[in-house]
């Protein structure tokens, strides 16, 4: 019985440890500029954030805060629900999410934020893509994997909104 006590606390604390070890949350960010109400001066986009970070753990969070961040960022879109299917002669700015997360690395957290943004017109033709790579390291205390990913984050939405709201007005 001693024995199937101690494999029940073990695992317990196991379990613990995981859930309290999981992703560090982030922060809802928003870089809004009343000069770019909506980039390229156009008023409906559709917004496509991929995941291929090799670990899609909390994936649906995660492109949630993305898609949130840029669409607080740009108040003067509308932004379209539909599928990409069924709304081909929307513009579309697409993030392509590559690394969002934190690691330990000789008592240090090291957090990344990295993907590649394109929006594409009405027609499909590029018109601007680029990537964001921002990283932020802090010695390992108590919730410094949450401090450094939110950096790392904020940078990297900061410099996504800028690059978007640079496009050439269109029309």
């Amino acid at each position: 019985m001693k024995q199937y006590a101690g494999a029940f606390l073990i695992t317990a604390v196991c379990a613990f440890g995981a859930a309290a070890c999981g992703p560090a949350p982030i922060r809802p960010q928003s870089f809004a500029d009343p000069a770019v109400p909506c980039p390229a001066g156009l008023i409906t986009w559709r917004l496509n954030v991929l995941d291929q970070r090799a670990e899609t753990e909390d994936s649906e969070k995660m492109i949630a805060t993305v898609r949130n961040g840029i669409e607080t960022s740009f108040p003067g879109c509308k932004w379209s629900t539909a599928s990409a299917e069924a709304d081909t002669g929307t513009p579309a700015i697409t993030i392509t999410v590559f690394r969002l997360g934190v690691a330990e690395h000789n008592r240090y957290q090291d957090a990344a934020a990295e993907w590649n943004v394109t929006a594409t017109s009405s027609t499909g033709s590029t018109m601007t893509e680029f990537d964001v790579n921002e990283e932020d390291s802090r010695p390992a205390y108590s919730r410094a994997d949450e401090e450094a990913l939110n950096e790392a984050f904020r940078k990297a939405l900061q410099r996504t909104v800028r690059g978007l709201g640079a496009m050439q007005r269109l029309g």
